[in-house]
């Protein structure tokens, strides 16, 4: 009977013992499963070329699509050579940029930084002149102070490679003509006082140049590019982050393609949405007939417009920006994920 009873005492410590580690078990498999989840950093800068991620991070579209799986965690830029500085610093996964920034990223990190997922914007800039500048033609550049705004930005690049395809020389070149790179803001001012003569610039800054400080636009950049296409702003990714989770890189593709429809079909809802936004980011909403005039010069895309990019980054090579050889752009795409996209809601893929 001792030895029954010993038996029986074993069997329920066994019992015990078993329960236990399978209620351990259950109970630590959620968390297993669910974990914490992935916080993905989003750039983008407060202004009508980024509407998409404007207004998707405001109305929740993105969170929304990222799910339960990704927490947002928005980051507002200035500047893109602050914005590439903060993913080479692993610092940010995802960011709407111009092309240039994007172009001299890839390039400085020889190819290994990140990646052009989609398009964001076609068009949006134009060379501004002083009404009382006596500029009518390319040859009254001579002499004359153009802004731009930013050394080597995508406004810069156009600006120099413009002057030096009408045969102007730079006042660093022996020549007569200077380009003053100063903020968007600041060109303004500068513009107002009558220190500067002209300024090529994206929008709204073009539409404010003529609408508040006396300026008339010489050149719409959309004529010197093949149907008046040219990348504006479009979407990059870490590779790092694109190789560890193209599945929150989807999700972001498929509210974006879904706020550029959106956007384009309802543009006057958007555009109010899109002020309200930038006036609490910025603390400034832009006058109707200043956002109405920018508006109009520029096109939401999810399209990357590759043609133009490759023509901005020859003309930034030429002018000295990229090195001593010509740079091999040959990876700085990746659109499989935007094809999936495209090609799951039945819309026309893009190359």
């Amino acid at each position: 009977m001792k030895g029954k009873s010993q038996d029986a005492k074993l069997g329920w410590i066994l019992f015990a013992v078993l329960t236990l580690g399978l209620i351990g078990c259950a109970s630590q498999t959620p968390a297993a499963s669910t974990g914490n989840p992935t916080t993905m950093r989003a750039g983008y800068f407060p202004n009508i070329t980024h509407s998409q991620a404007v207004i998707g991070i405001a109305d929740g579209t993105f969170q929304r699509a990222l799910g339960d799986s990704a927490k947002l965690d928005p980051k507002v830029f200035n500047a893109g050579p602050s914005a590439i500085e903060a993913m080479f610093a692993g610092q940010l996964d995802l960011t709407y940029i111009g092309p240039n920034p994007a172009i001299n990223g890839y390039v400085k990190s020889r190819g290994e930084a990140l990646r052009i997922v989609a398009g964001a914007t076609s068009g949006g800039a134009a060379l501004v002149v002083r009404s009382d500048a006596g500029i009518n033609t390319p040859a009254d550049f001579r002499g004359k102070k153009i802004a731009s705004p930013q050394l080597g930005n995508t406004q810069d690049v156009a600006l120099r490679a413009w002057l030096m395809n009408q045969g102007l020389k730079l006042k660093e070149q022996g020549g007569d003509t200077q380009v003053i790179p100063v903020a968007n803001p600041d060109i303004l001012t500068l513009f107002r006082k009558k220190e500067i003569d002209g300024a090529w610039v994206p929008e709204p800054w073009g539409a404010r140049l003529v609408r508040e400080a006396n300026g008339r636009t010489f050149l719409d950049e959309r004529e010197l590019w093949r149907e008046g296409k040219f990348v504006t702003a479009h979407v990059i990714v870490s590779t790092k982050f694109l190789k560890e989770h193209p599945d929150l890189v989807k999700r972001w593709l498929i509210a974006h393609v879904e706020l550029t429809q959106r956007i384009n079909a309802d543009p006057a809802s958007a555009k109010q949405r899109l002020n309200s936004e930038i006036e609490r980011l910025t603390g400034a909403a832009l006058p109707t007939a200043i956002l109405d005039d920018a508006w109009s010069r520029q096109t939401v895309t999810y399209d990357p417009i590759r043609a133009s990019l490759f023509g901005s980054a020859d003309a930034a090579f030429k002018l000295g920006f990229l090195g001593d050889t010509p740079p091999k752009l040959d990876d700085i795409y990746d659109l499989t994920l935007l094809n999936q996209v495209l090609r799951e809601k039945g819309l026309a893929q893009v190359q």
